[in-house]
């Protein structure tokens, strides 16, 4: 049995792992690169033969974990993608936002070209709507705990690990020339008491480990709940200050979780209603889905919406559909809170709200994610006192703060708990992945000390387990 890291090697975006057995060829995710030092287009450049993967299994439909498996169609893959029921509709959801962001950035004005509507051919789209599609038809879906025989030598089994609806560890066991083998892949983990979603689970002994590490060497912040933070963020912009708040959100588990804790804080009567606007399409049809698969949600939520109903529904919220109607929401001059795509700034109807009130003194803009270097995000969070945005350098005079209770990634200490529920005189590796290098070394310095064997792979180097 050998393992490759392809992707996800000392780096956080692009998940990419190649398990075989034998000639047998598992691609576990297949995620978009995209480090700033690397193009779209690098997508394409598979390190093997697209044609001789025999099935892709697929953790969960972040892009980075999903967002390149139309390419692998296109380049000649002709295998099942096995993922769980919400993860192949939600990652429906999202490539086909990926096609609509290729073709905006592939679609040229000015210094482009010689005019709108021109191609940039630096810029060609990585795959189009026929490829989405396409990709759509090979998702084969397996409930969680339900193992299933990939073929004869090797089993597969979804374990669900939070993080998003569907996300889940993929645990193989193994045949090897009739030796047993098992190895699990965490995907992504997520935090206990997350609002929406249910806690990890605990993975089954295994004899390999590749994790997840994002947030080696980070602590989430301890004490106050995401209600109690919300509350007093709101308080003082919204009924203090009779402002409003802009909350940048990703649309696809964030904002339902966002949403349903301030259903609770304003069904509780916490605080006096105020008028919440949800302006993300793409939010909507995840909630949708969301509500498709209410009975993977957690207790928590499921007893909210048996006592008071619809979690993701209550007075004074509305979901903004089209461009008109969003375009109407600066012109509410009321208290309300914003929430919009994307969360860290680089796109989507957020742009236009922080365009109208980044200069208002009485708008607070509240993060409640990660932002990457280089976004419009990370330069707000830093502190920069003027911006770039749509063409213009405008002052900040809004107020900026940030959160990571709504964080959906579990932090060091989640980390180290998700490794030591193994036994460590029976756990050979834990290899590594989806990390800044040093994250991934904070979190490896303190496996080693607990007496776990680490390994945090080069990218492309094969491994004999």
């Amino acid at each position: 049995m050998k393992l490759t890291i392809h992707g996800a090697a000392r780096q956080v975006t692009g998940s990419m792992h190649l398990l075989e057995v034998g000639q047998y060829k598992i691609l576990i995710d297949c995620g978009l690169d995209y480090e700033k030092d690397r193009s779209v287009q690098s997508n394409e450049n598979f390190p093997f033969n697209p044609g001789e993967i025999d099935v892709v299994v697929l953790t969960h439909a972040h892009i980075d974990h999903s967002g390149n498996l139309p390419t692998l169609l296109r380049l000649g893959f002709n295998g099942q993608i096995l993922c769980t029921p919400p993860t192949a509709d939600l990652t429906e959801l999202l490539l086909l936002d990926s096609v609509s962001i290729f073709m905006r950035k592939a679609q040229t004005k000015g210094k482009y070209g010689k005019g709108r509507g021109k191609f940039n051919t630096n810029s060609q789209p990585l795959y189009l709507q026929k490829h989405v599609m396409d990709t759509v038809e090979r998702f084969v879906t397996i409930g969680f705990n339900r193992p299933f025989k990939v073929n004869g030598d090797i089993e597969l089994t979804f374990i669900p690990v939070g993080h998003l609806l569907g996300a889940a560890a993929a645990v193989f066991k193994v045949n090897d020339h009739g030796i047993e083998k098992s190895i699990a892949f965490t995907g992504d983990i997520g935090r206990k008491n997350y609002p929406v979603l249910n806690d990890p689970e605990v993975l089954p002994p295994v004899d390999y480990l590749v994790s997840e590490s994002t947030y080696g060497g980070r602590f989430h912040s301890k004490g106050k709940s995401v209600e109690e933070t919300l509350v007093e963020v709101i308080e003082k912009c919204c009924i203090k200050e009779q402002g409003r708040m802009i909350i940048p959100a990703f649309s696809i588990g964030r904002t339902q979780s966002l949403v349903f804790a301030l259903n609770k804080i304003f069904s509780s009567g916490l605080l006096p209603p105020v008028k919440v606007f949800v302006d993300s399409p793409m939010a909507s049809m995840a909630t949708g889905i969301f509500r498709k698969y209410h009975s993977l949600v957690n207790q928590e939520a499921q007893d909210f919406y048996k006592n008071s109903g619809d979690e993701f529904e209550f007075d004074n919220l509305t979901y903004v559909e089209n461009l008109k109607d969003s375009r109407q929401v600066s012109n509410y001059f009321e208290p309300c809170i914003i929430i919009s795509s994307a969360g860290m700034l680089e796109g989507g109807r957020i742009q236009d709200h922080l365009f109208y009130n980044i200069q208002n003194y009485y708008c607070t803009i509240l993060f409640i994610g990660y932002c990457a270097k280089g976004t419009l995000g990370h330069r707000l969070l830093r502190g920069d006192s003027i911006v770039h945005i749509k063409d213009r350098d405008l002052a900040v005079y809004a107020t900026i703060k940030q959160t990571d209770v709504l964080s959906a990634h579990g932090d060091h200490e989640d980390l180290m708990n998700t490794v030591k529920q193994q036994d460590k005189a029976l756990l050979k590796s834990v290899f590594l992945v989806h990390g800044e290098t040093e994250s991934m070394q904070a979190l490896a310095d303190s496996l080693d000390f607990e007496g776990y064997k680490t390994v945090i792979p080069e990218k492309g180097i094969s491994y004999e387990i």
